[in-house]
C-alpha cells in the first residue's frame, strides 16, 4: 500500500485538555504545544503520521488554543530562513522549502470545556471520507501506522484501537482474540493492554457520539462499541509514551537527547 492510497484519510488530534497533572508546563500553554526537544510534542505526532503518508490533520482544539493556531500561522517564518521586502508587507521571500510543505492542518475551535466525545463530534462535518484517524495529542509511538490501518480494514469492523503495556493507569482493554469485548476507562487494576490512542474509525462511529460537552470518547461510545463488538485492538509492544506528568515530559526530552529517539521514525 502506496502513500497515494491513503494520502487523503485525516488523522484528527484530541488538542483540547488542560492536562493538570503537567501544570508546571500546562499553566502557560495547551500540553499539546509542551515542547520535547525545542519542537511541540503536537509536531512530533504529526511528523510521525506524515512519514507513513498521512499529511491532512484536524486538530480539535480548546484549552489556549489560540497558541496552536499562532504556531501553525507563523509556521514558515518560525522554521525557515526569509528575507522580507520593508515596506511591501506581502513581499516575503522564503530561503529553502520545508520538509512539512505538502501537510494540510485545519484548526478547529470544539470548545473550552468539552469532552473528548465532544470534540470529535463537532469535527464531523470536516470528515468526507469512509474512515479516519484519531489520536491525542500527548502520546508518541514508535507505531507504523500503515499496518495499523491495514489491520483495521482487514478486520472490518467500525473501530481500531492501539493496545499498549506501561504503567497501569489509563482505560484497560479486555481482549478475545483481537476483538476487544469490554473497555474501561481507568480500572483500579489493570493487566495487559491498555488504550493507547491511536485509533482508526469508519465515519459511521459519529453515530455513537453526541455533542453534549459531557460526551467522553473513553465512556459510553467506546463501551458500547466493544460490547456490540465492533472495536478491534491493534497490538503495540513496542515503544509508546504518553507526556501525563513532568516526569513524563523529563523522560522523553531525555530519550531526545540520545539522537536517536524511538518515536522518530523520520530522518
Amino acid at each position: 500500500m502506496g502513500p497515494s492510497d491513503h494520502q487523503d484519510i485525516p488523522v484528527v488530534i484530541l488538542c483540547g485538555g488542560r492536562g493538570t497533572r503537567l501544570q508546571e508546563e500546562t499553566e502557560f500553554r495547551p500540553k499539546p504545544m509542551v515542547e520535547i526537544g525545542g519542537r511541540p510534542l503536537l509536531w512530533h505526532i504529526m511528523k510521525l503520521y506524515a512519514h507513513y503518508g498521512f499529511k491532512h490533520f484536524i486538530l480539535c482544539l480548546g484549552y489556549k488554543g489560540e497558541m496552536i493556531r499562532s504556531y501553525f500561522l507563523n509556521y514558515e517564518t518560525m522554521n525557515n530562513d526569509f528575507t522580507v521586502s520593508l515596506g511591501k508587507p506581502n513581499q516575503i521571500h522564503f530561503h529553502g522549502g520545508g520538509v512539512e510543505e505538502d501537510w494540510t492542518v485545519t484548526l478547529a475551535n470544539t470548545g473550552e470545556m468539552a469532552m473528548t466525545g465532544a470534540r470529535l463530534k463537532r469535527i464531523e462535518k470536516y470528515i468526507h471520507t469512509d474512515l479516519f484517524m484519531l489520536t491525542y495529542g500527548d502520546g508518541v509511538a514508535s507505531l507504523d501506522v500503515i499496518q495499523l490501518l491495514e489491520f483495521h480494514k482487514q478486520h472490518r469492523k467500525v473501530g481500531t484501537v492501539t493496545g499498549v503495556h506501561p504503567p497501569s493507569r489509563f482505560g484497560q482493554l479486555t481482549v478475545k482474540g483481537k476483538t476487544v469485548f469490554e473497555f474501561s476507562e481507568k480500572p483500579a487494576t489493570a493487566d495487559g493492554f491498555i488504550n493507547g490512542g491511536f485509533f482508526v474509525f469508519q465515519k459511521r462511529f459519529f453515530d455513537y457520539l453526541s455533542d453534549e460537552d459531557g460526551c467522553y470518547l473513553e465512556r459510553e461510545p467506546l463501551e458500547r462499541l466493544a460490547k456490540e463488538g465492533e472495536l478491534v485492538m491493534y497490538p503495540h509492544k513496542d515503544f509508546w509514551q504518553c507526556m501525563d506528568t513532568y516526569r513524563d515530559l523529563q523522560l522523553l526530552n531525555a530519550l531526545w537527547t540520545t539522537g536517536d529517539p524511538p518515536w522518530r521514525v523520520w530522518r
